[in-house]
């Protein structure tokens, strides 16, 4: 597990530095290798927050404590992906092999020419991991977004999987002629 702590209006520590590296371990039973953990700490006034992203094998959890002491904001935030991480590892653990049809749609692009209608007001960049559709829709599921871009590791194409209104999911599949 490779953790980095990163200080923001705040001196450098090294009890705290060692406190965040030694919480974070205990994580590394719910995720595959590589992890990688980068910790965000930083004051505000009298708040101190703690912002940790972990990144292992294609699955990103993110949480952030917010308290009046750095060690308990530490806590907090260690509480809090304690819980996500215990939540994915259920998933995958009894997760097995269907047919992907039952439970995700797909959907083909419509209008082509809707768009040019339209500005762009806000640019999100997406950094495209090879996974397969089940593993999009769990990474959706962990990160709780609407849409995720992503390289199909068995076609190699660019595919957009986003959320339903009922639940389900809509997949985007592209091809390149």
């Amino acid at each position: 597990m490779r953790v980095t702590v990163t200080f923001r209006h705040m001196e450098s520590s090294e009890p705290l530095r060692k406190y965040a590296e030694e919480k974070t371990e205990r994580l590394a039973k719910y995720f595959f290798e590589p992890i990688e953990a980068h910790w965000v700490l930083s004051v505000e006034k009298i708040r101190h927050i703690a912002d940790c992203t972990i990144v292992a094998s294609g699955v990103t959890t993110k949480a952030q404590g917010d308290t009046q002491d750095m060690y308990s904001a530490i806590d907090m935030a260690i509480d809090k992906l304690d819980v996500q991480a215990k939540k994915h590892k259920d998933k995958t653990k009894g997760h097995k092999a269907h047919n992907s049809s039952a439970s995700i749609r797909y959907i083909t692009p419509g209008a082509e020419g809707a768009a040019a209608r339209h500005r762009v007001v806000k640019k999100e960049n997406q950094f495209l991991k090879p996974m397969s559709v089940e593993e999009a829709a769990m990474q959706m599921d962990v990160a709780d977004k609407e849409f995720l871009v992503f390289t199909d590791s068995v076609t190699s194409n660019i595919n957009v999987i986003y959320r339903l209104g009922d639940g389900d999911y809509g997949l985007i599949e592209t091809t390149v002629k």
